[in-house]
Formats: C-alpha cells, structure tokens, sequence
C-alpha cells in the first residue's frame, strides 16, 4: 500500500511539472485566427491554445481517476480459502 501511494505521488510530481515546450493544439482554422490576432497585437491566440490544451486534459484525466477508483474496489485482497484437497468431480 505504502509502494502504491509513492507511486501514485511520483506519478502525479512528474506529470504536475511545467512542459516548456511550445505546443500548437489547433486546427488549420484556429490558427490562423490566432496568428492573424497576434500580429495585430491582441494576445488571445495564446489563450485560445491554452483552452485548447486545457479541454483536450481533462477526458484523461477523468479516465484515470475512473481507473484508479476501480482498481481500488475490486484489487485482489489476501484471503485464505480453506478448501479440502479432494478431487472434484465434474461428470
């Protein structure tokens, strides 16, 4: 339990951390809007690939914290089953 919660905690340090890499998550239309925007001086081209990047996050993680929750519920735990060592019969 102690590994998974490291785990988990790495995880999410490691991807929280800024990407100072430039990223263009927008369509051919979008684009150009947004450098023609720029050029006039306005800045919403930036926010427009902000918002962008923003939307395109959160299905992933929604999935992963639906993923995190079933494997929480339905993890093998550690039973004993006292079954007899006899054959089983099946016909």
């Amino acid at each position: 339990m102690k590994s998974l919660r490291i785990a988990l905690i790495s995880f999410i340090l490691i991807f929280s951390l800024p990407d100072f890499s430039e990223v263009s998550a927008q369509c051919s239309m979008c684009t150009l809007n947004a450098e023609n925007s720029v050029k006039n001086g306005n800045t919403e081209g930036k926010g427009l690939n902000n918002g962008i990047l923003y939307l395109l996050a959160a299905p992933y993680l929604a999935i992963a914290g639906v993923g995190f929750l079933w494997y929480k519920k339905y993890r093998r735990k550690n039973v004993n089953l006292n079954i007899k060592d006899s054959k089983i019969n099946l016909n």
